[in-house]
């Protein structure tokens, strides 16, 4: 459809989306503490985010940004702020490990575990940087609406299939398990993770 290359653009979003972030570690902390219900609630959440960037990028909306650098480094400050605040609470978990069996119901409500995985991915800049990149590199300028809103379904059905995978891997019993006799070494990679990944999105610049 007038040459959009859906081969490379499903690769390269596939790579951005499987690659190790903060989408797919919330997205495994959820599965893992809370149970499957927990996980998909996040990967949702996570998805919508995506969505809505999708959208933006393939109507210009994420090249605004890109082109008013205070509108993109107020949302970079919000997203590392956010991420730092994730790795806070593990930090605390590291503190007070958890206790709970795999039999209890978890106290947190799905509706939270959505909305943190929608705040993730709102702010993080590397997924506008991503999206504005892919429709303003990767597709043609004479594309029209049907091949535009294609890629949009394209990319999100992919997304769907890898940030549900993620939550129906690591909300296996033995992986849960795992985490609970373990969880202080967990929530440590969780707090060194989510720290690394604020600190850059913090000190980075608009031109990376």
């Amino acid at each position: 459809m007038q040459d959009i290359h859906y081969g490379l653009i499903l690769i390269a979003a596939f790579v951005a989306t499987a690659s190790p972030g903060p989408a797919t570690l919330a997205i495994a902390g959820s599965a893992m503490s809370s149970g499957r219900r927990h996980g998909v609630a996040t990967a949702f959440g996570i998805l919508t985010g995506s969505f809505i960037w999708s959208f933006s990028g393939a109507f210009g909306m994420a090249a605004v940004m890109y082109a008013n650098a205070w509108l993109f480094d107020i949302l970079r400050y919000f997203g590392a702020a956010y991420l730092l605040f994730l790795a806070f609470k593990s930090f605390k978990s590291v503190l007070h490990p958890k206790s709970i069996t795999l039999e209890q119901i978890p106290s947190k409500s799905l509706k939270a575990d959505y909305l943190r995985g929608l705040a993730i991915h709102l702010t993080n800049p590397k997924v506008i940087l991503f999206f504005g990149a892919l429709y303003s590199m990767g597709v043609p300028s004479t594309v029209d609406m049907d091949g535009l809103l294609s890629i949009i379904f394209l990319i999100g059905m992919q997304s769907m299939c890898l940030f549900l995978g993620y939550a129906l891997l690591f909300s296996q019993a033995k992986i849960r398990t795992l985490y609970f006799r373990m969880s202080r070494v967990f929530d440590s990679l969780f707090t060194l993770f989510f720290g690394i990944a604020g600190i850059k999105i913090l000190m980075s610049k608009l031109s990376a």
